[in-house]
């Protein structure tokens, strides 16, 4: 029966959950649904959820949690950067809606592209918060491996 590697293409059905004080607060859920299909080592997943997948064999269905610094890291203050308004304008283009909880994204000047999400914003000052969105959370993590490749 297969198992999952390195660079597998995985369907399963998953959900993952935020742990906070109060609970669990669902982000996703395919149980219910289409399932969904996984290309590991690309960075779909963080390094830590994909390592708990690696020999998994079809059918297999796990259960697990992680820590925020094993599922996305811990949130890092130097990530939340101020920038002028005018530059983050002219870097998005005119049809990019600045407002805060969208998504913005940069080309660094390597050529790599960074994604942010502003959180404040005025006519002189954009606030844009680079951290991964699940970053500073630990999660709940539930997987049926349905097909590998």
């Amino acid at each position: 029966m297969p198992c999952v590697s390195a660079d597998s293409h995985v369907t399963l059905h998953y959900r993952l959950a935020l742990l906070a004080d109060d609970g669990e607060r669902e982000l996703v859920n395919t149980f219910a649904c289409a399932p969904a299909t996984l290309q590991m080592g690309v960075g779909q997943w963080s390094p830590e959820l994909e390592a708990r997948l690696l020999g998994l064999e079809e059918g297999a269905q796990v259960e697990f949690s992680l820590t925020a610094e094993q599922a996305y890291g811990a949130r890092n203050p130097q990530l939340v950067r101020t920038l002028h308004t005018a530059q983050v304008q002219e870097y998005t283009g005119p049809d990019v809606i600045l407002a805060p909880g969208e998504t913005v994204e940069f080309e660094e000047r390597e050529g790599f592209p960074m994604r942010g999400v502003v959180t404040r914003l005025d006519a002189q000052e954009t606030v844009i918060d680079f951290n991964h969105p699940l970053a500073g959370w630990p999660l709940q993590v539930r997987v049926q491996v349905i097909g590998v490749l």
